[in-house]
């Protein structure tokens, strides 16, 4: 065999190989219309290895971006292509698909006049399209949510808001504040934020129907969730405050869940390192679906 016969050889082997082992896919900003806020939506998704030639349905993980963040933040920053592959591989988690939405500066909240309304987009018009156009599974056993700062409240309250759509919810260094902090802060850049989300002065009814806090604490304890919560934030976040008390709450109504905290602040480094533990307890539930 001549030189460049061998090396064509050595070509269609590699390639023969990589089809063969196959790889999970991401794409970056892909979009979709929402008629509830008259524009499109952009979202970023993980498909896991083989998803493109399987003909099985997959579990959804649903994975929120922080305050000033958008849907590329978990790819770029997050590095959750290769943390997900690397974890899956190990046999700690399973193979799902995970949708990660742009949600700007909404806060995850309709707004409380009515113009920005992103909870009912999310679930009346974002996950209906998952559901149609990926091969996921439907219904409350196959989804899961979690996110970080922002998106960890996001992904608490909506849990609240919306028992019946998530078997498990992970929440990061969420933001969930106390009614003191909110006062505290009304002058700040998210005070001002807060004004034309929840209303002028914060504490209005609808940042009470979207405190993850006072929800926990006036829930009646008789129709206690059935949600598991993996709460994680870090000795050195200054939100871990408001975790602390969601765990006491949680603890109080007894509802089940799993708190962590470890050595690290509000950053990157910290979430990369919680997302292992997040897809091998999420994977827990699918598992017993």
């Amino acid at each position: 065999m001549d030189r460049k016969c061998f090396v064509l050889s050595c070509c269609f082997f590699f390639v023969f190989i990589s089809c063969a082992l196959g790889q999970s896919l991401v794409w970056e900003s892909l979009s979709f219309h929402s008629k509830i806020l008259n524009k499109s939506v952009p979202y970023s998704i993980y498909l896991p290895d083989g998803y493109e030639s399987s003909d099985r349905k997959y579990p959804v993980l649903y994975l929120l971006h922080g305050w000033t963040d958008d849907e590329s933040a978990w790819i770029q920053m997050g590095e959750m292509k290769a943390i997900v592959d690397e974890t899956v591989s190990r046999k700690l988690a399973t193979d799902m698909v995970i949708v990660m939405p742009n949600a700007w500066e909404t806060w995850y909240v309709n707004s409380y006049d009515g113009k920005i309304n992103y909870e009912d987009m999310f679930f009346n018009e974002l996950i209906p399209y998952i559901e149609e156009t990926y091969k996921v599974r439907s219904g409350k056993q196959y989804r899961a949510i979690s996110g970080l700062s922002m998106g960890g409240y996001g992904s608490f309250l909506y849990t609240l808001h919306h028992p019946d759509y998530f078997v498990a919810c992970a929440p990061l260094s969420a933001a969930v504040f106390t009614e003191a902090q909110i006062k505290n802060s009304l002058n700040s850049k998210r005070g001002k934020l807060f004004d034309k989300i929840y209303g002028k002065g914060n504490l209005t009814p609808c940042w009470y129907r979207n405190s993850v806090l006072h929800l926990l604490e006036n829930m009646d304890t008789a129709n206690s969730l059935d949600v598991a919560y993996y709460i994680d934030c870090g000795d050195d976040d200054a939100l871990l405050h408001g975790n602390v008390i969601a765990h006491e709450l949680l603890n109080e109504k007894k509802i089940y869940h799993e708190f962590r905290v470890r050595d690290g602040g509000h950053t990157w480094s910290y979430w990369r390192s919680a997302l292992p533990s997040v897809l091998e307890f999420i994977s827990g539930y699918f598992r017993r679906s």
